[in-house]
């Protein structure tokens, strides 16, 4: 090294020690003021930390379905399984499904409220649909049959205004010997109903091979019956509900996320005629539907959700 960089005994110089202590307090100054000047930035918002809006896919089921309107959600009622009128307009009655105690509620469509509770003196095995004659009495059908292997089949049969007076009607089908029978045959199973003239008509769930639901029928009156087999509708699903319109000239059938509508003079023309197919992909798995007017269709999912569609 150069002389006078180091004095003796190798130690820094006074004027070279004095020099480092002056570059040593302007560093210490930068790195303050450069602190300050890093905590006086506004702070970025951390979009890491921002959650999801998990509830925007499922506000938006339904959308772009042409003549398709979501209404409101059945925050009360479990797995809606059916809808039928209630004579009051703005109310509809709807029940749970599989599981879920014996109670009817009336709801309101526009808020999907509860307005009023019904708690049935009558156990549910497996209730599925619910429908209302023309002078006001209900048919709740605990006709769920998943395994096909049931023998105590029942349509609850009562008026709201005393719903503690519960008739029934119990029934067996007449082309059914095993229970359960082999897979493909499966076709046992009945989550639709509808009342019509006397009579209350069930439209089975093919289980077996998703393309055929049977029609049976049997009379609206309390007894024990064996259903008479009406017709075999082509249904390339499994059908969830069933619905006929005032003026008698639509039925609907409900599946899973579609629906089937038939177009006629009267109920007989309508199980012959060709159903139009329309998809419904999105809104949830569809349970319950009813006309209140010959256009206008409500459609309940499992989900909890309520919806119209206008039909044309």
């Amino acid at each position: 090294m150069a002389a006078g960089a180091y004095g003796t005994g190798g130690f820094f110089s006074s004027d070279f020690t004095q020099h480092m202590r002056t570059l040593w307090i302007a560093a210490t100054l930068a790195g303050t003021l450069l602190s300050g000047c890093s905590e006086a930035q506004p702070s970025q918002p951390d979009t890491s930390a921002t959650p999801l809006n998990v509830s925007s896919k499922k506000d938006k089921k339904g959308e772009g379905i042409d003549h398709l309107k979501r209404v409101s959600k059945l925050d009360d009622v479990r797995e809606s399984s059916g809808l039928a009128l209630t004579g009051e307009s703005g109310t509809l009655y709807t029940h749970s499904d599989d599981g879920n105690p014996p109670i009817l509620y009336r709801i309101r469509i526009e808020d999907g409220k509860t307005v009023a509770q019904i708690d049935m003196p009558v156990q549910s095995r497996d209730w599925e649909s619910i429908t209302r004659d023309d002078v006001g009495n209900l048919y709740i059908g605990d006709v769920g049959n998943n395994n096909n292997d049931r023998r105590d089949l029942v349509i609850h049969r009562l008026n709201p205004l005393n719903p503690q007076i519960v008739q029934e009607i119990k029934l067996k089908y007449p082309d059914q010997t095993e229970f359960p029978p082999k897979k493909k045959q499966r076709n046992f199973d009945c989550e639709a109903t509808l009342w019509y003239d006397g009579q209350v008509y069930l439209f089975t769930k093919d289980r077996g091979q998703q393309e055929t639901s049977k029609v049976y029928t049997v009379p609206d009156r309390p007894g024990s019956y064996t259903a008479k087999l009406l017709t075999k509708l082509a249904i390339p699903g499994e059908v969830t509900d069933a619905t006929l319109s005032p003026n008698g000239r639509r039925l609907v059938l409900m599946a899973r996320e579609e629906m089937f509508v038939f177009e006629g003079e009267n109920l007989a023309a309508l199980l012959k005629a060709k159903p139009e197919r329309i998809s419904l992909k999105g809104v949830g798995q569809t349970e319950g539907a009813v006309f209140t007017t010959d256009s206008l269709l409500y459609i309940s999912t499992e989900q909890g959700a309520l919806y119209e569609y206008e039909l044309k």
